[in-house]
């Protein structure tokens, strides 16, 4: 492709809607162009690069046995319904009418839909196991849509579902998935962490999220900075603590004073103490029981924690009248103290603490000097906090680190909760009706050009990995005006072509600096530039975007040499 051909509109300047790096980058790159808000075109330049990820995908999809297909975006309202996931997912998903009045709604993921196709063509354990993955247009209504493709409201995604007769069998195929995931992800230049991870609305027994570690992200994990753990902060635990404080001498129980004071920091100046002295007790509703849920005051509760420990769903913080009916108190002041009628749930790490402040469930009043095995009774001892820096690692003695990453895809054991609910069964070897075994994949297919760029640029621009740039070399002739530079460049570039190399000309009649300067910003690998000392020396001038480094070749072996940087390249992890 000749650049004076090329609809390619960079940006000069840094584009004030832009936050992240990578949005910024795209924009300035002429990849991208908003159309409304988390609503963007894929110019050229972008949409080689997508395109290039999908069949990344696509490869390593088919060699484990995947079948693709394409499933209708527009899904009737009855198929969620059957899940009950149609008011589940709630504001997030788009929602719209017919002509005849019947509610539709625009897929964000597609379990339904799939469900609803295999149960209707699927009858036998011989047509076991069955691998089904489609890439598409999906639409959530984000809240705050933000970072460009990182969080939109319109993505490509791949989805992929599996049904198998067994668990077992289940199991395998997870693993072969799970596998073919780091291979899509290492081919795309991506380094990444898999993490344990909650499944939320999507649903099922257990989730990996597949996380690119990057200060720009917006979800936190859990590393062990010892053995292999890994977990998404949602799904974080922590190790049973160490009981490193010793007990002196107890203080008596007191209840003192703290008028309008509800919040940690208001109470912890007003009695002089620190903020981990403060426990916590926030009241929740989970279906017809109500819990009481302790933590320290420098801690944060894991609802998602607090549901498993209950056996309930997602529990909901109590309304004040609640809160008031069963501890006799205000919002702010509810505390174990004397609490009865209600479970009383207490994070592991208020075990070993001693002389605490609790609320006093009496308006503008705490309990100092609190002890649990002598003032108050706990029901559940259980990890129910958010892990923070530090805190202990559930599987070995060390601590737990806190990184920023990107997840970039999500895998999801499901079981029966899809096939159960909608009636998905198959005949089995002995002639009994069970239900299909599930499990679905996930890979942010435009969300990894957002993660590639956040990972590898420098101040001038993108540095693509080879194997998903737009144009692997790029040839730069000086002065488009000299005959012998043109002829040369020309050559060089059909030459490149007949070998199958992707490669821009940038035949602009532009400064040399502009041209070297847009030529970094887009990123391509390698740059060929011929000018005055090409045509002294009879040496071709070679650089490397990702290391700056330059290399000079006799023509001759110009070929040679270009193709073996880019199948170097192209195995190459940023």
């Amino acid at each position: 492709m000749k650049m004076s051909k090329l609809f390619l509109p960079t940006l000069f300047e840094e584009p004030h809607e832009a936050e992240l790096i990578s949005h910024k980058l795209m924009l300035r790159a002429g990849l991208i162009r908003r159309l409304a808000s988390g609503v963007y075109s894929y110019l050229p330049l972008g949409y080689r690069v997508l395109t290039k990820v999908s069949r990344i995908v696509e490869e390593e999809m088919d060699a484990i046995g995947g079948q693709q297909l394409l499933l209708p975006a527009l899904h009737p309202k009855e198929l969620w319904e059957e899940t009950g996931r149609w008011q589940a997912y709630g504001p997030d998903m788009f929602k719209l009418s017919d002509r005849r009045n019947r509610d539709f709604g625009l897929g964000p993921t597609h379990e339904e839909i799939i469900t609803d196709l295999v149960r209707s063509e699927v009858r036998s354990y011989r047509q076991l196991p069955l691998l089904l993955y489609q890439i598409q247009t999906k639409f959530r209504d984000e809240i705050r849509p933000r970072f460009g493709l990182m969080r939109a409201r319109e993505f490509q995604m791949k989805d992929g579902y599996s049904f198998d007769a067994d668990q077992e069998r289940a199991d395998k195929t997870y693993e072969l998935v799970y596998q073919a995931y780091g291979k899509i992800f290492s081919r795309c230049g991506l380094s990444f962490r898999a993490v344990e991870a909650e499944s939320g609305l999507i649903g099922g027994s257990a989730s990996h999220e597949f996380m690119v570690p990057a200060e720009a992200g917006e979800d936190l994990m859990a590393l062990c900075s010892s053995c292999d753990y890994a977990a998404n902060l949602e799904r974080a635990e922590c190790g049973e603590p160490s009981d490193k404080h010793q007990r002196g001498e107890l203080s008596e129980l007191s209840l003192v004073d703290t008028p309008g004071m509800k919040r940690v920091d208001e109470v912890s100046r007003f009695l002089n103490v620190k903020p981990e002295q403060l426990v916590k007790t926030l009241i929740y509703k989970a279906g017809d029981e109500v819990v009481a849920a302790l933590i320290l005051g420098h801690q944060e509760l894991n609802e998602s924690k607090l549901a498993r420990t209950i056996g309930r769903a997602e529990p909901e913080l109590a309304d004040p009248e609640t809160i008031s009916s069963v501890t006799g108190a205000p919002a702010g002041f509810a505390g174990p103290i004397g609490l009865t009628g209600i479970k009383i749930i207490a994070d592991n790490s208020i075990k070993g603490q001693f002389n605490l402040v609790t609320g006093g469930n009496k308006a503008d009043a705490h309990y100092i000097g609190a002890n649990y095995d002598r003032d108050f009774q706990v029901d559940v001892w259980a990890d129910i906090k958010v892990v923070q820096e530090n805190d202990s690692c559930p599987r070995c003695p060390e601590q737990l680190e806190i990184h920023r990453g990107i997840e970039v895809g999500h895998v999801f054991k499901l079981g029966t909760k899809y096939s159960q609910a909608m009636g998905a069964v198959f005949v089995d070897e002995d002639g009994q009706e069970k239900p299909f075994i599930m499990d679905t994949f996930g890979i942010g297919v435009s969300r990894i050009i957002g993660a590639v760029i956040e990972t590898s640029h420098d101040e001038n621009g993108i540095i693509w990995p080879m194997a998903i740039a737009p144009y692997q070399v790029i040839v730069v002739p000086i002065n488009v005006h000299d005959e012998e530079q043109w002829d040369l460049s020309l050559k060089i570039y059909q030459m490149l072509q007949a070998e199958g190399i992707e490669v821009l000309l940038d035949d602009r009649d532009e400064r040399p600096g502009r041209k070297f300067t847009d030529s970094e910003l887009i990123g391509i690998p390698i740059r060929i530039v011929i000018g005055n000392k090409t045509k002294k020396t009879g040496q071709i001038e070679i650089s490397i975007r990702r290391t700056g480094e330059k290399r000079f070749v006799p023509l001759e072996d110009l070929s040679s040499e270009i193709k073996g940087l880019v199948a170097v390249f192209r195995n190459q992890v940023s």
